[in-house]
């Protein structure tokens, strides 16, 4: 079964791209968000398994989506074009499984996070 995932992030861009790559892998991209409204609309409506969640939305924090979606999917991966250290503490106290850099989403690197969660 492939994983299903939705993609938030407020670059337009990045979201197209991810979803080729992921898509390439795999996965199936059930939704991009470009908002936490957006993102909590889809979760609720399309119930993926995975939500990649940007670390900064623009005006909008991806921890404050984290805590959104946290009910609502099962596993919140956060990512970023940021190094994971400005973030580590953040990172640690919010309901994500943890934190993968843009530069090495895959669904490889996905699967291995989710799988480590059991």
């Amino acid at each position: 079964m492939a994983m299903r995932c939705l993609l938030v992030d407020d670059n337009a861009r990045f979201l197209e791209a991810a979803k080729v790559l992921l898509e390439r892998g795999g996965a199936s991209v059930v939704a991009l968000a470009g908002s936490g409204r957006d993102a909590l609309v889809y979760a609720r409506e399309l119930r993926p398994d995975i939500a990649l969640l940007d670390i900064d939305l623009g005006g909008e924090s991806g921890f404050d989506v984290a805590d959104l979606l946290a009910g609502v999917v099962p596993h919140l991966i956060m990512v970023s074009a940021h190094a994971r250290e400005d973030f580590e503490e953040l990172i640690a106290d919010s309901p994500a499984l943890g934190f993968l850099p843009k530069s090495s989403l895959s669904v490889e690197a996905v699967g291995a996070m989710v799988g480590a969660a059991g």
